[in-house]
């Protein structure tokens, strides 16, 4: 693949351009796809459309350019004329075809240019082009820099600004993780400049839920967490039957996993969610506990060192059982305290 530079002479007004993130989008999927939907557009770029493979949480509706997204597993038949016919596909915060489900074999199978803009480790070499930075904060943060290379800077609006601060704010778990750097700051200076008001973007994503959700919430810490002291691991379990009566909606579990590391010594916290297709799993670290080895290890998936998923075929059961088994693996890193 090419450096993200020379992308620059074949960016043209005149292209088809495609833009698409993994499936059930989080802020900083959907905020860099639309942020570079409204640098675009912008740029004057007619042809510009964003498809996700799946919907998304409704608190990320205020976005601006969401009324114009298209959800794949919606309109499948669009989605597909759309992929046929782009002339450049941006593959934003995923680095494998697999995480865009069954959209992965019509990006795949389309003649378009793919540009890959991430920012988790070990990239699948699908793409045409690359921008990829494992040490960066967060895609939107590479929006930035992509922008920033294509001589642009000029053009950021609060648009664009708005959809890059959300993805920043929600994927440095507002500033607290180690991926937060003074580069990041500055970054955030500039959007800051350019109109965003900070409280207003947390009151959209944190303050935006249905008394389901918070009621979920309770449930969950009150009866659904267990602690495991001696690995310093927190874990909370949702069933079918919990899911259904708490009408579980795309989103409403965003962030829950987060709470079983505020716990004093924890420094691992799992949740895991039986999605009716299949189980799902969420890991969140402290330290030295390396998340996405252990997901790609034993549940299939990956992410970042102190963030990653999983899933499993196998019933509730079995999947609660294994990783209770699986993780004294790592009983000599999770006893030691973090800093």
């Amino acid at each position: 693949m090419k450096p993200i530079i020379e992308l620059k002479d074949i960016l043209t007004p005149d292209k088809k351009i495609l833009i698409t993130t993994h499936h059930k989008p989080d802020a900083d999927a959907l905020g860099s796809s639309l942020g570079l939907y409204n640098y675009l557009k912008q740029k004057n770029f007619e042809n510009v459309v964003v498809i996700t493979p799946t919907d998304y949480g409704a608190f990320l509706n205020w976005m601006p350019g969401n009324d114009t997204v298209i959800i794949y597993e919606q309109k499948t038949e669009l989605s597909k004329s759309y992929i046929a016919d782009a002339d450049i596909i941006f593959c934003l915060d995923f680095n494998a075809l697999k995480r865009i489900n069954e959209m992965g074999h019509d990006v795949a199978a389309s003649k378009a240019i793919k540009v890959m803009i991430d920012h988790h480790l070990q990239p699948e070499p699908f793409d045409d082009y690359r921008l990829h930075d494992t040490k960066a904060c967060s895609t939107c943060e590479l929006i930035y820099t992509f922008i920033n290379t294509m001589g642009d800077d000029t053009l950021l609006n609060k648009d664009i600004a708005e959809c890059l601060y959300a993805g920043i704010l929600t994927d440095t778990g507002n500033f607290r993780h180690d991926t937060t750097t003074g580069n990041t700051h500055r970054i955030v200076a500039r959007l800051l400049d350019c109109g965003v008001k900070s409280d207003q973007v947390q009151s959209h994503i944190y303050d935006n839920f249905t008394l389901r959700r918070t009621q979920l919430i309770g449930y969950t810490l009150a009866h659904k967490l267990e602690y495991i002291p001696e690995l310093n691991t927190s874990l909370m379990v949702l069933d079918r039957n919990e899911i259904k009566h708490y009408g579980v909606l795309t989103g409403d579990t965003e962030g829950l996993v987060n709470w079983g590391l505020t716990i004093t010594g924890v420094k691992l916290g799992v949740l895991i969610i039986d999605r009716k297709v299949k189980v799902k799993m969420s890991f969140r670290g402290k330290g030295d506990f390396p998340c996405n080895e252990f997901a790609r290890k034993y549940f299939n998936g990956g992410g970042h060192f102190n963030a990653a998923g999983g899933e499993s075929d196998e019933p509730l059961e079995v999947v609660v059982e294994k990783f209770k088994e699986y993780i004294k693996e790592y009983k000599d890193i999770l006893k030691t305290k973090s800093n």
